[in-house]
């Protein structure tokens, strides 16, 4: 008999888009992003995508100083750690850069494209937000262009890939991937490529099943065997998504970043119930969670042992 298949769950623990008021549960604090990754790996989470914030208003925060008070502790965990280029849409593309660039992480995600970021839908859901900056977060969203260029893409890659750092591609929408393609061809990257292909949020691909199709064949058809697929559903599309990409020969990701929620009207508590639930696909259509050492080899990672944290 042949041996089963194993699947990564990636748990992104905070994010940037939701702001504290919205949930009780989401991490803002050092100890409070720590704790959530302990739990997420115990839960079955073999990669941790990381954000910071600031402790005392949970804005997001993109400074060395914020990281070096959470990477340390996360990495004894013994998961892929993930650090973030994306950031918030609001920075420049230096100031997200940063972190990774610092820290050299095994993996750090990158945006491929730039795309309207609309987040402004939400202040119908939380009109009682308690922090004047988290409903300017939301509104200014409006205008917002989350940039990255082709210059801002190759700053990413020039900067990070010098460290041994690879990269979790987050493609938002079909021209993403033909990006992916053309820094392909040039020799800016190189294979195995990690294509983390996003769902529903506004401005970029949605979440109906044949988006999901397309976006896997797309991906097929420009990079052949030489890619691994993983997917995020925003919200209420996040376990569906996962599922369907689990059967279709994909990994998941989850986590409080994606979505606030474990069930319709039901908060999560934690992350770890995310992966809880994923880990429930997975094993329910007889395949195996990767375990972190899984992971690195299947994403061909540089290992835990060639860090700068």
């Amino acid at each position: 008999m042949g041996s089963r298949r194993k699947v990564i769950i990636t748990t992104a623990l905070t994010g940037a888009i939701h702001t504290p008021s919205m949930s009780e549960y989401l991490p803002v604090t050092p100890d409070q992003i720590i704790a959530e990754g302990r739990r997420a790996v115990d839960a079955g989470a073999a990669i941790l995508h990381v954000h910071a914030r600031n402790p005392e208003t949970g804005k997001p925060d993109q400074s060395v100083e914020a990281f070096a008070r959470i990477l340390p502790t996360l990495k004894e965990t013994g998961a892929v750690i993930n650090v973030t280029t994306g950031g918030s849409p609001f920075m420049s593309v230096e100031e997200r850069v940063a972190p990774a660039a610092h820290f050299r992480p095994e993996l750090a995600s990158l945006n491929m494209g730039s795309m309207n970021f609309g987040l402004y839908p939400m202040l119908a859901r939380y009109p009682d937000l308690k922090q004047e900056w988290e409903t300017a977060h939301l509104e200014n969203s409006r205008d917002l262009v989350f940039r990255n260029t082709f210059r801002d893409i190759e700053h990413v890659l020039d900067v990070c890939s010098a460290n041994g750092t690879r990269f979790e591609f987050e493609c938002y929408d079909i021209g993403h991937l033909y990006s992916l393609k053309h820094m392909a061809d040039r020799g800016k990257v190189t294979a195995p490529l990690f294509v983390q292909s996003v769902f529903g949020l506004l401005g970029g691909i949605g979440a109906h099943p044949e988006d999901v199709q397309m976006m896997r064949r797309t991906a097929e058809r420009l990079f052949g065997d030489a890619f691994r697929w993983s997917v995020l559903g925003a919200g209420a599309s996040q376990m569906r998504i996962g599922a369907m990409s689990a059967a279709m020969g994909g990994h998941i990701r989850v986590g409080l970043e994606d979505s606030l929620w474990n069930g319709p009207g039901e908060l999560a508590r934690s992350s770890a119930d995310q992966v809880t639930k994923a880990r429930q696909v997975i094993e329910g259509l007889s395949l195996d969670i990767a375990s972190p050492d899984d992971a690195r080899e299947i994403l061909g990672l540089k290992g835990v042992s060639d860090v700068g944290f």
